[in-house]
């Protein structure tokens, strides 16, 4: 991992307040943490993540070591999904959160995508929580990009796809629930109507 890596927690750019918190839920994801972290180094760089914090359910491989390495950090827990990102949560303070999964990795240009987005939700008041766009077969080309693009758009919002929202409303609708399935359960409970896409796509890879 570069030099660039080595610091995942600051306070902000040219003292501006960093806006987002970013909570990763990693189980054996040492080889699968490494390139959702290099994905967020320009977004701490920028000032618009303060802090990022990895949530651990107990990893016997180097988890802990990477997150130590990126300069994260780390919470290792035997509780249930839900209740560790509640905790984790609680713990930081910026008034934005973004969930992510060991595994997802934010495309290029989501910072600038990400701050318009919560820059315009804190000025008129538009929607509270966004998830990135699934990224699409790099294979697929002509209609069948097309067609994969629009089965995207279409898809049911899922955790691999992450999550932003404001702390406030987070809060407002009583937070992750207390078992393992509680990402999915929340995105449900925000409803599709009530989430907005954004415009930078999120590509996953289970590591195995």
């Amino acid at each position: 991992m570069d030099a660039a890596t080595q610091d995942m927690v600051q306070t902000g750019f040219d003292g501006v307040r960093s806006m987002l918190s970013v909570i990763i839920a990693t189980h054996e994801s040492e080889r699968a943490l490494v390139p959702t972290l290099a994905a967020l180094v320009r977004g701490v760089t920028a000032g618009l993540v303060g802090e990022v914090v990895v949530v651990d359910a107990g990893s016997t491989d180097g988890t802990a070591e990477v997150a130590d390495i990126a300069g994260c950090r780390f919470v290792a827990s035997s509780e249930p999904l839900g209740v560790r990102l509640r905790e984790a949560a609680a713990s930081t303070r910026a008034p934005w959160l973004m969930f992510l999964r060991a595994g997802t990795v934010l495309e290029p240009g989501w910072i600038d995508v990400v701050g318009h987005f919560i820059e315009q939700a804190d000025l008129n008041g538009a929607a509270q929580a966004a998830v990135f766009r699934p990224q699409t077969s790099a294979s697929a080309n002509g209609v069948a990009e097309a067609l994969a693009m629009m089965r995207a758009s279409f898809a049911a919002p899922r955790p691999e796809h992450g999550l932003v929202l404001a702390r406030r409303h987070y809060e407002e609708i009583g937070q992750h629930e207390p078992h393992e399935s509680a990402d999915m359960a929340l995105l449900r409970r925000i409803g599709r109507r009530r989430l907005a896409r954004l415009g930078a796509r999120a590509a996953y890879r289970a590591y195995t």
